[in-house]
């Protein structure tokens, strides 16, 4: 039986779904915890000389991504890396999926050739979603095009696309876009699996909801819509970021 692997540079690249946004904790960096930093816990329990880095900003497109985290990734010599992009390029009302591929597939490429463990990511099915549902075909052609790139060069896959537990809207933060703290958990179960590495972490305990009536689920609609999705259109057309002022929470190699 082969022996699990040991980490000891990890480095995790990415958007808010990286970040932990959805899963706030005061007492660390940016004020979120994430999957990623629970796969750092577990990962430094194996390991005396682990490091963890966390570059990832929320609201990065995928080119930004790549210009602003790739080489600094690259430059702390990592032994594993994560990387998920391209989900908010998907949510622009029009996307060059194509351009997209080529450029992940440049940076993967990058990435793979240093000899660390590359993991990559699906973007979740959209298709029970109400109003991003519309969104499912792009998201299907962008994942067979992320799941060509993993072939390519050897790449670990973590495939949200199949994660059916997604689909009960406790996972999900308020926002209905980030994962909530259970989601995250979640989240971290499947990368830790799916690296072979054994942990611990239980599956989340999730509150027993009462179903809303059609007027009460209309109302959450409508105060979802004012809330949250006006607020992005319009950073949209202003052209900002939610991540605009903020900076990486764990930008270099330390002790998680």
């Amino acid at each position: 039986m082969a022996s699990e692997p040991v980490y000891h540079r990890y480095v995790a690249l990415g958007d808010s779904f990286t970040e932990g946004v959805g899963d706030p904790d005061k007492s660390r960096p940016n004020g979120l915890r994430g999957w990623a930093d629970r796969v750092a816990e577990v990962l430094a329990t194996k390991s005396d000389s682990f490091g963890y880095a966390n570059l990832a900003v929320r609201g990065r497109l995928l080119k930004p991504i790549i210009a602003e985290q790739l080489e600094p990734a690259v430059r702390l010599s990592p032994d594993l890396v994560t990387i998920y992009a391209g989900g908010n390029d998907l949510l622009r009302p029009k996307v060059d999926i194509d351009l997209l591929g080529d450029l992940y597939d440049a940076a993967i490429g990058r990435l793979a050739v240093t000899g660390t463990r590359v993991v990559v990511f699906t973007a979740y099915d959209l298709g029970y979603a109400p109003v991003l549902g519309k969104l499912r075909g792009r998201v299907a052609i962008y994942n067979e095009i992320v799941r060509e790139i993993a072939d390519k060069h050897r790449a670990t896959l973590v495939d949200f696309w199949r994660f059916r537990e997604y689909r009960d809207d406790r996972y999900w933060d308020t926002d209905r876009l980030h994962l909530s703290a259970q989601g995250h958990q979640q989240m971290a179960i499947h990368v830790l699996d799916t690296l072979g590495v054994s942990h611990t972490i239980k599956k989340p305990r999730l509150t027993t909801v009462t179903p809303l009536t059609k007027k009460a689920k209309r109302d959450a609609d409508l105060l979802w819509a004012r809330e949250f999705a006006v607020p992005w259109v319009q950073r949209r057309i202003n052209g900002t970021s939610s991540g605009d002022t903020v900076k990486p929470k764990r930008p270099t190699l330390e002790r998680i």
